[in-house]
């Protein structure tokens, strides 16, 4: 079979630092992905969280071809170009935030973020300022990145990381003003934790950080990588708090695809780097400035903030009963819109439910720390998904029990 011969070649060529499942895909169509074989499979883990429209949304695609026509793929960042241009005064309308930088991928956007927080405090004459992350948090895997990541499994093999960095308690406020210095400068946290399990931000947490942010003249960091792009319900999920940051991350449904991140920055922040301070020969090309415009003009027309929202209300009544049904086996539901996530008891790996969702079911799923599967569907999912997959999970979690 040629999906057979694709993962047995991937496996000798392919560096081991996934485990990939063998399935190798071919083709996709709105929420669905196909094999090399010819099987449809129901896609509710988007690419990680990344086909926020779905495959073959016609708008994104002309926009690409249009621009493949054109010749015009890359200039460097020497030069100006519309793409980039248009991308970028769309996603500051839909942000509210001043200036933008793009980049290849969530983790560089980090990166700048980060990088934004030391030239803040040293254009103040305060260098070396330390920065506050949240354990569980995940925001990368580069140096910079995995530095801020709460995770020890993914920090120790790669240390010493950068320094002035404290871990605080996600949704504990307390724990917050524990680490908080005369050198503290950022605080950097995601809205939704998604790797580290589907966790949001309660209101008067996030609230919390931003007044002692204001009190301390502190940079408050928002990583939506995963959760935004109206994943939450809201276009960025920091407005369903009316919680505004000074710097924003962005990634994955920006591009539906194709690869480009940003980080975002308001006020003071937004003036604090300058020429020569960062940089990027990639990011921002008028190709995938081509398709991010695009993706950024039918999320406004089609209000895909708005459609996650009626779906996410519907998934998160189809997970209740789920987990209603099988009350030995899942712990606790989480999450808000499209990004949800199912904590199972430790007798039941959600990995097996994930391979055998995948390899007998059809569908596509994603684990994600302490035993937690995640729903992070394209957002463009209707009702009967929801109920193809609920059935299914349901099927495979009776066959468990």
């Amino acid at each position: 079979m040629v999906n057979d011969r694709l993962v047995a070649e991937g496996e000798q060529v392919l560096y081991k630092t996934y485990n990939r499942f063998p399935v190798a895909f071919d083709h996709a169509k709105g929420v669905e992905l196909y094999d090399a074989g010819g099987h449809a499979y129901l896609d509710f883990g988007a690419g990680i969280a990344v086909a926020g429209l779905g495959y073959g949304n016609t708008l994104v695609d002309q926009a690409m071809k249009e621009q493949i026509d054109r010749g015009l793929l890359h200039t460097s960042n020497l030069f100006y170009n519309e793409p980039s241009i248009e991308a970028a005064e769309k996603l500051l309308a839909a942000s509210g935030m001043d200036r933008v930088f793009f980049t290849n991928s969530g983790t560089e956007a980090i990166e700048g973020a980060l990088k934004i927080a030391r030239r803040y405090h040293y254009n103040k004459g305060r260098a070396g300022c330390e920065i506050i992350a949240m354990q569980g948090s995940f925001h990368g895997r580069s140096m910079g990145a995995l530095s801020v990541t709460g995770k020890d499994h993914y920090r120790a093999p790669f240390e010493p990381l950068i320094g002035g960095v404290r871990f605080a308690t996600f949704n504990d406020l307390d724990s917050v003003k524990a680490q908080i210095n005369e050198n503290t400068g950022a605080i950097i946290m995601e809205t939704i934790q998604g790797e580290g399990g589907i966790y949001p931000a309660t209101e008067d947490f996030l609230r919390g950080v931003r007044q002692l942010c204001d009190e301390h003249d502190l940079l408050l960091i928002l990583d939506e990588i995963q959760c935004g792009m109206g994943r939450s319900g809201a276009m960025f999920a920091w407005q369903a708090y009316g919680v505004k940051p000074d710097v924003l991350t962005v990634a994955k449904a920006l591009g539906n695809g194709v690869p480009i991140g940003a980080f975002l920055a308001c006020g003071e922040a937004a003036h604090a780097m300058q020429p020569g301070d960062h940089g990027s020969t990639y990011g921002g090309n008028p190709f995938v400035c081509a398709a991010a415009s695009a993706v950024l003009d039918v999320f406004k027309e089609a209000d895909i903030p708005g459609h996650a929202k009626a779906q996410g209300a519907y998934l998160w009544k189809a997970l209740d009963e789920v987990k209603a049904a099988f009350p030995e086996m899942v712990k606790d539901h989480r999450g808000m819109g499209l990004i949800q996530g199912l904590e199972f008891s430790p007798s039941v790996p959600a990995g097996e439910i994930v391979r055998k969702m995948l390899l007998e079911q059809q569908v596509i799923l994603i684990a994600a720390e302490h035993n937690t599967i995640r729903f992070v569907p394209p957002l463009v999912i209707e009702h009967e998904h929801i109920d193809a997959m609920k059935e299914k999970l349901e099927a495979v979690l009776a066959e468990l029990a």
